[in-house]
């Protein structure tokens, strides 16, 4: 049975030049080594290029990467490449990308001429792609992966959790269970599970040294939401938790049992997973789907806001399409969170305006706009205020406020 992975649910927010090139200079050189396969150059091919694990010399460690046994080696480790190296790329940047391949590469060579039988020879990308692969598996754990499964006359598609496929399948079965079974032919497992090591330790060391930014996909986000989920459940463990969560001390207490718990964890995982899905909308600017994302999460939780800025950057989206309802739940929610920040003043005195000029709701327009008032600094900002206020009180027959 063939289990092939086609392509990942991850996105590449910039063009992978680095792994397009490394595609490319691998394709070429197979190529050219096989034009030029005359005896004398299959010699020195094997002979200085390819990597021997009795001694090996430094520039092998590099140059055995791009040698390739035939077109089904190439083939293979090319549409690994392709499949998880663009969005890696994409996250790591052209150059740091680059360097992080070929640094795998020379691992995965260390880790094959330590443990290989003397006299045994390495070639291919192989042990690069697999420090690729797991980087992958750092940066994008939850991802889902598509895979065609063909046995026989049997062909599907399926997607797969990349932690299942490149964790279990990959590296446990492929490269541990299947050799000891005795499927180990001529394919150089200890350089994979080098390159494996490497790969996810690597990606895993830049995240926590902040040299590649984390996001809510990294292992680390899985991590903290993995704990989240025990400390809620821990928290919800307790006789009448819920009650008291929902209704504070005066809540009538009543058994809860596991289904209940299980009930409030599924959806303490749904708002986490909306606030992740709205964060990463909004980072690559995706205003239209966030917006229609945080519907979904204030109407699961009413309680719920973003950080400032992101609060902020939705607040004015329904702002500026003219949806001032939802703009001025939006700025609510802002004034209410972030009630001692900069902008707090500035936001108050655009929502008074939005309650008094769009909604006509003049007493929520008086109580922001008079508030506005006690917190504005600029004259200008001032000078606007006092007039809206001065046309809300009329609204309302209330006296002017004074100047």
């Amino acid at each position: 049975m063939l289990i092939i992975p086609i392509r990942t649910e991850s996105e590449t927010h910039r063009t992978p030049n680095a792994n397009y090139i490394l595609l490319g200079v691998n394709v070429a050189v197979f190529l050219l080594d096989n034009a030029l396969s005359m005896s004398s150059m299959a010699f020195y091919r094997n002979q200085f290029l390819a990597l021997h694990s009795s001694e090996p010399q430094i520039y092998q460690f590099i140059t055995y990467q791009f040698l390739h046994a035939d077109v089904m080696h190439l083939l293979g480790n090319m549409l690994f490449l392709w499949v998880f190296g663009n969005s890696v790329n994409s996250k790591m940047g052209d150059l740091p990308y680059a360097l992080f391949y070929l640094a795998g590469g020379v691992f995965a060579a260390w880790g094959f001429a330590l443990l290989a039988p003397s006299g045994a020879q390495l070639v291919g990308a192989s042990g690069a792609i697999a420090a690729i692969t797991t980087a992958y598996l750092a940066l994008f754990p939850r991802s889902q992966v598509t895979v065609l499964v063909w046995l026989f006359v049997f062909i599907r598609f399926f997607q797969v959790p990349a932690m299942l496929l490149i964790g279990l399948k990959i590296i446990v079965w492929d490269n541990v269970i299947a050799p000891a079974l005795g499927g180990a032919g001529s394919i150089a497992h200890s350089a994979h599970l080098a390159g494996y090591l490497f790969g996810f330790g690597g990606a895993v060391l830049m995240l926590l040294i902040r040299a590649l930014p984390r996001d809510q996909f990294d292992i680390f986000a899985l991590w903290k939401r993995w704990r989240l989920r025990r400390e809620f459940a821990s928290a919800m463990s307790g006789p009448g938790a819920s009650e008291r969560a929902q209704f504070g001390s005066m809540a009538r207490i009543s058994p809860q049992d596991e289904k209940q718990r299980a009930i409030e964890e599924e959806r303490f995982e749904r708002i986490h997973d909306l606030r992740s899905r709205i964060t990463e909308r909004l980072e690559r600017g995706d205003l239209e789907d966030a917006a229609e994302l945080y519907q979904e999460l204030i109407a699961d939780d009413k309680r719920q806001r973003l950080s400032q800025r992101h609060q902020l950057d939705i607040a004015r989206y329904y702002y500026g399409l003219g949806r001032s309802k939802e703009a001025a739940d939006a700025f609510e929610r802002y004034v209410e969170g972030y009630a001692h920040t900069v902008e707090a003043s500035e936001v108050r005195l655009l929502l008074g305006i939005v309650y008094a000029r769009d909604l006509r709701e003049y007493e929520t327009a008086d109580k922001h706009l008079t508030k506005s008032m006690e917190l504005l600094r600029d004259a200008a900002r001032r000078g606007q205020c006092l007039e809206w206020l001065t046309t809300v009180r009329n609204a309302l027959g209330r006296p002017a406020p004074e100047a």
